[in-house]
């Protein structure tokens, strides 16, 4: 049973790059074009959190399934630091009155979350695609 959740977090990756991705890029997009905050852009930042924590969620069963190893120490604490600055826009934007609420700090925490993931693959020597 802990291969399933081993080839699912792993594969399950992919989905989380594209939604971080979606996210920077819509969120770039809103920023050049001007356009008001819109509902697009909290459901793609939502997504991407939700999507992240249950990346992490997978990674916990498989720690707690016996197939944790010292060595990916590292690679846990980082995938912790993403999850958590996948939160940020969220819970900020959330808040905010909507006149108040802008593109900027999606992207920040957004692209700030994608680069955390890069380094936590880097830290158990995976490439970021294949």
């Amino acid at each position: 049973m802990s291969d399933f959740f081993l080839h699912a977090h792993s594969g399950f990756r992919y989905l989380v790059l594209l939604a971080g991705l979606l996210t920077v890029l819509y969120s770039v997009y809103g920023l050049i074009s001007g356009i008001a905050y819109d509902y697009k852009m909290r459901f793609l930042s939502s997504s991407f959190a939700g999507l992240l924590h249950l990346q992490i969620l997978l990674g916990l069963v498989l720690i707690f399934s016996g197939r944790f190893q010292p060595a990916v120490a590292g690679h846990i604490l980082m995938m912790v630091f993403a999850g958590a600055a996948g939160q940020i826009p969220v819970s900020v934007m959330r808040r905010r009155p909507n006149e108040e609420k802008t593109y900027l700090p999606h992207f920040i925490w957004a692209l700030a979350a994608l680069a955390i993931i890069f380094l936590g693959l880097k830290a158990i020597g995976r490439p970021l695609i294949g």
